[in-house]
């Protein structure tokens, strides 16, 4: 389960500001109302598929729905603090991703924890790609790093890679334990995390 402290506080908000009922939003959203009330009160947190399930029921990005309200008037002084627990996790078929900074909107670069579980290019299926640019930091254990137009690296602890996003890529574990590796991704393309949450949901 993914903690979202944001969330309670931006649903209730949101729905006594459209003046919905939890009713209302259970019908726009197929979530229960028991769900829907436990999470304003912050008394349950909810899975990627919930959340993905709330946000297009209320057509609404991933992103705006954790987000920090915006207060009209204050300056763009943003700051986000990722606490022990805290972030987005998507579990895909080659990775276990945990987003960082969630409630920071419209950034340009997008901090995911990611373990990489994958052995082999079959395994793994086509290269990925993505607009944009990342840089990768091997947190543990050692991953090969294939790409479109290079031949593959290997990486280990304390290591790292930057790549053009756009070239298909591939990140696959070939040390005993899984990877696990800090990616930072970065794009122009207008609420880019929630695109890249949306593409890599596979």
């Amino acid at each position: 389960m993914a903690k979202h402290p944001k969330l309670g506080s931006n649903l209730k908000a949101l729905r006594q500001r459209h003046g919905w009922k939890l009713s209302d939003v259970s019908h726009k959203t197929g979530v229960a109302v028991s769900t829907l009330s436990k999470v304003e009160n912050d008394q349950m947190s909810l899975s990627y598929d919930k959340l993905l399930q709330i946000s297009e029921g209320l057509g609404l990005s991933m992103a705006e729905l954790v987000a920090e309200p915006e207060i009209p008037g204050h300056p763009l002084t943003r700051r986000s603090v990722n606490l022990q627990g805290d972030g987005l996790r998507q579990k895909t078929q080659n990775y276990d991703y945990l987003y960082l900074s969630t409630d920071i909107t419209k950034k340009r670069m997008v901090p995911v924890l990611t373990r990489i579980t994958t052995r082999s290019l079959d395994e793994f299926g086509p290269l990925i790609k993505h607009s944009g640019e990342e840089f990768l930091y091997v947190l543990e254990g050692t991953i090969e790093v294939h790409t479109e137009h290079y031949a593959p690296v290997r990486l280990e602890k304390g290591e790292s890679i930057y790549i053009d996003s756009t070239m298909g890529h591939a990140y696959l574990a070939v040390s005993e334990a899984d990877g696990l590796v800090l990616a930072v991704c970065s794009s122009a393309q207008p609420d880019f995390q929630s695109a890249l949450i949306e593409m890599l949901d596979h």
